[in-house]
């Protein structure tokens, strides 16, 4: 293929970048934020740990496994990718607030949720 074939692809791409979310998250001591469980495709959170206390990120699959997918300390980033109709877990379980920068791509959830941290995942 010539390259008259990517360029219309490049322009239109570069034209209509995907949109991102950013949240900038305050979480209290012992408390969970729940993202997704809802949306058809997969998505995506860039994920920095501004805050003082580490955070676990976990993943609950739509079949209902759980599995930790980072612990960010105090400054560090991580990049994760949760699955189709999976929920991501943000916890706090130290006794001051958290603090975390979010960008979330890919296939947009409609549901976020704050409450209390349980061992199972659940609100």
């Amino acid at each position: 293929m010539n390259a008259s074939f990517f360029l219309p692809l490049l322009l239109l791409s570069a034209a209509s970048p995907p949109s991102t979310i950013h949240s900038h998250l305050l979480l209290q001591p012992n408390e969970q934020f729940v993202l997704g469980g809802d949306q058809p495709g997969a998505f995506r959170v860039a994920a920095q740990n501004t805050g003082p206390v580490p955070v676990e990120i976990r993943e609950r699959q739509r079949a209902g496994a759980l599995r930790t997918l980072a612990v960010l300390l105090p400054k560090q980033r991580a990049r994760l990718s949760f699955e189709a109709g999976s929920t991501a877990l943000l916890r706090n379980t130290a006794g001051q607030q958290a603090v975390l920068e979010l960008d979330i791509t890919g296939s947009k959830p409609s549901r976020m949720l704050m409450g209390p941290a349980s061992g199972d995942g659940r609100l």
